[in-house]
């Protein structure tokens, strides 16, 4: 092992990660070096970007996020520990973009997303717009619960004559065969998606303005928690970087006010990992912030807590 002026090797038992100047182990997440053995989690992107409607720059995202990482601190406190925290956390390839059109991609993110699957690791998908939803769900190997933190409801029929829209992601991932769907920090979405809110027993919608409100927002939070805490069966977690409050996200392609700050966050998560079964899950809506990487760096944190959350269970 060479060591140079520039650079330090950093021991974490048996892993290994290389400080260069700015960068650590370049294009792996974290910054941890490849090893042997079978993944516990996978870092998987998906720099997939053909339905957005307003900001653009998704396909930039997971490089972005995974470059940020590096600059996320190892240790964690749900594990006492510094990742990977004797497991492993490996970087997949990202998802090679193919395809002429938009059906044949969301054909090719299946297969990657089956491919990643069948690993054995734990997926933690990058994304991209949140039109990758729908193929992720659709390769599943079981039929998952989907656990939403967004600011978009997502339940259009359809937006600009396209029903695989990002502004679709929810509606074609229940069509996909997801059983029900858990939503939080809503505070933006139309007449139509209200009111299959209001009409579909399989969906469960905590908006915004409920949890975050100055009299009561507690108590409602509460009530998310508790709801949850109860779900049976595999779950898919999906984090739409726009769930959260824009001052903390603000290149994600639609920033929206008055939503769920990073803590909400992670109590989901963590509420999550301790009492279901959490088979994967996303971080969608990443764009690479240039006057900051505020942006990229809050969406490496939220995919450093679930890898640890992970980690965590299967201790």
């Amino acid at each position: 092992m060479s060591i140079t002026q520039q650079s330090r090797w950093v021991e974490h038992g048996e892993h290994v990660r290389k400080v260069v100047n700015d960068y650590i182990a370049e294009g792996r997440f974290l910054g941890l070096a490849k090893v042997d053995g079978p993944a516990d989690v996978t870092i998987a992107p998906i720099p997939y970007e053909l339905t957005t409607s307003y900001g653009q720059g998704t396909a930039d995202g997971p490089a972005a996020c995974i470059k940020a990482s590096a600059q996320v601190e190892l240790y964690d406190d749900l594990l006492g520990d510094e990742l990977p925290a004797n497991g492993i956390i490996d970087t997949a390839n990202p998802w090679n973009g193919e395809g002429d059109n938009l059906h044949s991609q969301l054909n090719g993110i299946t297969k990657y997303a089956a491919r990643i699957y069948a690993t054995g690791g734990f997926p933690i998908f990058l994304g991209g717009e949140h039109g990758i939803l729908p193929p992720i769900i659709r390769a599943s190997p079981q039929k998952v619960t989907i656990v939403q933190i967004d600011a978009h409801a997502d339940l259009r029929s359809s937006l600009d004559g396209e029903p695989y829209s990002h502004a679709c992601a929810a509606a074609r991932a229940m069509d996909e065969g997801a059983i029900a769907l858990y939503q939080v920090g809503i505070r933006a979405y139309c007449k139509e998606e209200l009111e299959r809110i209001e009409s579909d027993d399989r969906i469960n919608t905590w908006f915004a303005r409920e949890v975050m409100s100055p009299c009561g927002g507690e108590e409602k939070w509460r009530t998310w928690i508790a709801a949850i805490s109860s779900i049976q069966g595999p779950v898919h977690l999906t984090i739409d970087l726009d769930g959260l409050d824009g001052s903390l996200v603000p290149a994600t392609g639609t920033p929206v006010p008055g939503g769920l700050s990073f803590w909400h966050a992670i109590e989901t998560i963590d509420t999550l990992f301790s009492n279901c079964d959490v088979i994967s899950a996303d971080v969608n809506e990443i764009v690479a912030q240039q006057d900051s990487p505020l942006t990229q760096f809050t969406a490496a944190m939220l995919a450093t807590r679930i890898a640890a959350a992970r980690i965590h269970t299967l201790r």
